[in-house]
């Protein structure tokens, strides 16, 4: 692992930027069966139903991914859907990225349904009970960065409600 390796993630219900500990990053270019599969393997365990891939959503993730090929800067879309943002230098794989978002489990406390220690909005996307469906899409930058880009109808992440 080398000091340059990060992984950046961002949570659109919660409006923050994390930056998260260095991993080792593999292959990029995920196909949509790769980004549906690491979901569903995720929800499974908490006893949520699978994800379908959408074609429109994928296509909105899609071309607002590509508006950051210049700086891969980390900034929301701001769109009608739930995402999750992630950033990784060089490469990357979906179901990496989709591992690392569920890494939050660890700061989700169920009983309270509050994040405790660290954000964990993340995580509450991906199992969001309400969720059926996902499209996501991965660009490299001008700076090797790989921009990672995955949204969900219906979003999730409402405090007022369980996750699953």
């Amino acid at each position: 692992m080398t000091s340059t390796t990060k992984f950046v993630f961002a949570f659109c219900v919660v409006g923050l930027f994390l930056i998260l500990a260095p991993i080792s990053p593999t292959l990029a270019n995920s196909t949509p069966q790769d980004f549906v599969d690491a979901h569903n393997a995720i929800r499974a365990k908490y006893g949520v139903g699978p994800v379908t891939w959408n074609k429109t959503i994928a296509s909105y993730a899609e071309k607002y991914a590509k508006t950051k090929t210049a700086t891969c800067e980390m900034e929301h879309s701001m769109g009608p859907y739930g995402e999750n943002l992630a950033e990784a230098f060089e490469k990357t794989t979906a179901e990496l990225t989709v591992n690392y978002w569920a890494s939050e489990d660890k700061f989700y406390d169920h009983k309270s349904n509050k994040c405790v220690e660290e954000e964990c909005g993340h995580f509450l996307q991906i199992v969001w009970k309400d969720t059926t469906s996902i499209g996501c899409a991965e660009v490299k930058c001008n700076n090797n960065y790989i921009f990672t880009i995955c949204n969900y109808y219906p979003p999730g992440g409402y405090p007022d409600q369980l996750p699953y």
